[in-house]
């Protein structure tokens, strides 16, 4: 009998991350590597939100606070949404969690039976389905294609549903891709849920102010009021001000959730930081021109990154609406052999072979449940995004 519970065979450690520490551990050897493969932003957290942490230190303001959250920041979030969405929340309908990855871990651990079926558009972030499978759920997932922007039909969601279905995920804009959602394009989506009334819906807006070209993401409780009741509505600081570290995350949802997700918190990790919570209510509430700035600079390494992968042989690439990734195809690549001889027969390989013989670290798609692809963050420098595109080429170019 194993020492360790079967639920852990269930999950896997994040490819993302493993993908990550295998290229610090090259560069740490001597290796002249870029990581384009982390999903974090290469700007440092806003002065004015370092400051408001360091007040709150000089302040005492280190003891627990309410589970989920202090009183000023549920506040804070609150009107957020009702400035951003035109949403209304109680603060005893948010929560605010150590991160948004726990967030949703409290929501599925707090209504997930066996058997309960989550629908998942893929491409998906990876942790979507291994927190669905420990929490003793059936991840169901329905691939959206390159052919309609990486972006769920009606029809598909439909066709997914079943009467186990308890959740449905949209992530918006959405990791890995970079699609999001506009509230015509949603209609049709909530149109589908209105039809099914025991399905509920998670919304990841995580990603939701890096957006570019003028592009609005909506998210569906504000597309559709009527769903607004089976909906959480999630967030939080990590990539809007570049506070990934702090870990913050926080939603709104209907008061009989946030109460199961606080009882769930509360024997789990109790509060999040209440030093991390000052510095969060100084993001919600304080300047916000940070954010634009980071934007202009995201657009711009994202043109650049989508036209110079377009030109390498064998590679095209889907200009996304938001976030900091593009999801590039690399059918052309496969089966075919580098200059050292590696035969490309999957994206896996291909990024092993791209991070061993050119020092270029990438995430493959099967990661994302969508295999035949590969997944760039263009959160580095402008400099090495053009060094590690260059890189590609020369990869591409060199397969025979």
């Amino acid at each position: 009998m194993s020492f360790i519970a079967d639920r852990l065979g269930r999950i896997s450690p994040s490819q993302t991350i493993a993908i990550s520490t295998k290229a610090r551990a090259l560069k740490a050897a001597g290796r002249d590597i870029i990581s384009l493969s982390a999903g974090e932003p290469d700007f440092d957290t806003p002065p004015n939100i370092k400051a408001a942490a360091i007040r709150a230190i000089e302040a005492g303001e280190t003891k627990y606070t309410d589970v989920a959250g202090t009183q000023a920041l549920r506040a804070a979030i609150a009107a957020k949404f009702r400035a951003d969405s035109g949403l209304e929340y109680k603060p005893e309908e948010i929560i605010v969690g150590t991160g948004g990855k726990q967030v949703i871990y409290n929501a599925m651990v707090a209504t997930l039976n066996p058997g309960d079926e989550a629908i998942i558009p893929t491409p998906c972030w990876v942790s979507y389905p291994d927190i669905v499978a420990l929490a003793d759920g059936t991840p169901v997932p329905v691939p959206c294609s390159q052919n309609s922007g990486f972006k769920l039909r009606a029809e598909d969601l439909e066709q997914a549903i079943t009467a186990r279905t308890k959740w449905f995920f949209l992530n918006s804009p959405c990791n890995p891709t970079g699609a999001a959602y506009s509230a015509e394009e949603l209609r049709p989506i909530c149109e589908v849920l209105l039809r099914h009334p025991n399905v509920w819906i998670f919304t990841d807006d995580i990603y939701e102010k890096l957006a570019y070209d003028g592009f609005r993401p909506a998210t569906i409780a504000a597309v559709e009021p009527r769903l607004k009741s089976r909906t959480v509505t999630m967030n939080g600081c990590s990539k809007a001000y570049a506070m990934t570290g702090w870990r913050i995350g926080y939603a709104g949802a209907p008061r009989e959730l946030i109460k199961a997700m606080d009882t769930l918190q509360s024997q789990s990790t109790s509060n999040p930081s209440s030093i991390s919570q000052a510095a969060a209510l100084e993001a919600l509430s304080g300047p916000q021109e940070s954010i634009a700035a980071m934007v202009k600079v995201y657009q711009e390494r994202r043109d650049l990154v989508v036209a110079m992968l377009n030109a390498a042989p064998g590679i095209a690439c889907h200009k996304p609406e938001g976030a900091f990734y593009v999801y590039p195809a690399i059918h052309g690549c496969l089966g075919k052999k580098t200059r050292t001889g590696t035969a490309i027969e999957s994206d896996e390989v291909f990024v092993t072979a791209l991070l061993e013989e050119e020092g270029v670290a990438a995430v493959h798609g099967a990661a994302f449940l969508y295999p035949g692809y590969i997944r760039i963050s263009y959160a580095t420098s402008t400099e090495a995004l053009r060094e590690a595109c260059t890189r590609i080429q020369r990869f591409c170019q060199g397969l025979s």
